[in-house]
C-alpha cells in the first residue's frame, strides 16, 4: 500500500504567499537590515535601514525586489514606526 503524504492546508509555499499578497499592503524584512513597506506590485512607500547612527527611512516611488535577499514577508504589515 502506497503511503500518501499528509499536507497541512494552513501552510503556504512561498510563491503561493506572494500570489495571495498581490495588491495588498505588505511588510518585507530583508537580510541586510532593511525593511520595506508598501503595496505588492504597486508602489513601495518606504525603506527602513538600520545604520550605526540609528534607523534611516527613505521614501521611494517604486522598487524592484530580488527574492534572494528577502528574509520574511508579512502580509498586512505596517512595518517599523516612522
Amino acid at each position: 500500500m502506497a503511503a500518501v503524504a499528509a499536507t497541512n492546508p494552513s501552510q503556504l509555499l512561498p510563491l503561493e504567499l506572494v500570489d495571495k499578497c498581490i495588491g495588498s499592503r505588505i511588510h518585507i524584512v530583508m537580510k541586510n537590515d532593511k525593511e520595506i513597506v508598501g503595496t505588492l506590485l504597486g508602489y513601495f512607500l518606504c525603506v527602513s535601514e538600520i545604520t550605526p547612527e540609528g534607523r534611516r527611512i527613505t521614501k521611494l516611488d517604486q522598487i524592484l525586489l530580488n527574492g534572494n535577499n528577502i528574509t520574511m514577508l508579512i502580509p498586512g504589515g505596517e512595518g517599523p514606526e516612522v
